[in-house]
């Protein structure tokens, strides 16, 4: 008999109401990976993308898909090959299969274990964008001393990014609407107004320009003023627009890959237990069954930090 747990999952591309319950079979995790109880999931811009369809060449997927690419839960099971990790460890990081589900498989080197000080929700939103900012940096080759101009500073990957780079003793310079620039400067950015005139308002705060830029947001020209403010696209990244990368030739990085995952985890984890006070703001948590309402909020674009799935 194949056993089966419950998950919201979508058989068609659409809006968000192609979200619905299903029953799918409980995962059995192989070498190297261990099936956690899922806490927390998170809701991320990439899941409501990809059920949109409009991702289908960078991110293909079969049908039903169950979205979701980090969570905060309990290991429940155990693969081969698995050190040091085990039954009944509070664990949180990027998940295999997807989190809207109350089990998913991790490959145990994505995952670390959940410091008592880090709540279930807060947990869950942390992994994608401290592991999003940390490779941007490592792209970069950001050091002590430089500049750094984030567009979407106020975003969930943004509110890491400017934490992690103030401990890293990194200026940043952040784009954010008006009603956000408070919240930007208490994350330790110097916030600057989107839209026309943008390269000039950076400039009367970094008269030289940025050394690298990292665009979050996809809009109003944030590509051509960090072209512009660093004088060239080797120090530009974009972690939202694959079709502006290759136009304006700047890098596009979407993640995956072998980068070290569990290490963005340690660093952001290691912060928080020293006092650093690192922290991405829950912006509503909802049920899983309500997991199409949650991922509309998402998409709707006004929302600071992240949306979370309370599964179990």
């Amino acid at each position: 008999m194949t056993l089966t747990t419950h998950a919201m999952a979508f058989d068609r591309f659409g809006a968000a109401d192609v979200l619905a319950p299903h029953r799918v079979e409980l995962p059995e995790p192989g070498p190297g990976q261990v099936r956690v109880r899922v806490r927390t999931a998170a809701v991320n811009p990439l899941d409501w993308k990809i059920r949109r369809g409009g991702m289908t060449e960078l991110f293909p997927v079969p049908l039903p898909h169950v979205p979701g690419l980090e969570a905060a839960g309990v290991v429940e099971a155990v693969g081969p090959d698995v050190g040091g990790l085990g039954v009944g460890d509070e664990v949180f990081g990027r998940t295999s299969t997807g989190s809207y589900a109350a089990h998913a498989l991790a490959e145990a080197r994505n995952l670390v274990r959940r410091p008592h000080a880090l709540g279930w929700a807060e947990a869950a939103v942390i992994p994608t964008a401290a592991e999003t900012a940390l490779r941007c940096f490592a792209y970069l080759g950001l050091e002590r001393g430089e500049t750094l101009l984030f567009h979407a500073a106020a975003g969930g990957v943004g509110t890491l990014a400017l934490q992690l780079a103030a401990a890293r003793g990194i200026r940043v310079i952040g784009t954010a609407s008006e009603h956000n620039h408070a919240y930007v400067r208490q994350l330790g950015g110097e916030p600057v107004s989107y839209g026309e005139g943008l390269t000039e308002r950076v400039r009367r705060l970094s008269p030289r320009g940025v050394d690298a830029a990292i665009d979050g947001a996809g809009r109003g020209g944030s590509v051509e003023a960090s072209l512009a403010l660093t004088g060239g696209s080797a120090r530009v990244v974009t972690i939202v627009h694959p079709d502006e990368a290759a136009r304006s030739g700047v890098h596009f990085s979407g993640g995956g890959g072998d980068w070290d995952f569990a290490g963005a985890l340690a660093e952001a984890s290691a912060l928080h237990a020293a006092g650093f006070g690192l922290r991405l703001p829950v912006h509503r948590m909802y049920p899983l069954a309500d997991a199409a309402a949650a991922m509309a909020e998402s998409e709707s674009g006004h929302v600071r930090g992240k949306v979370v799935l309370v599964v179990g």
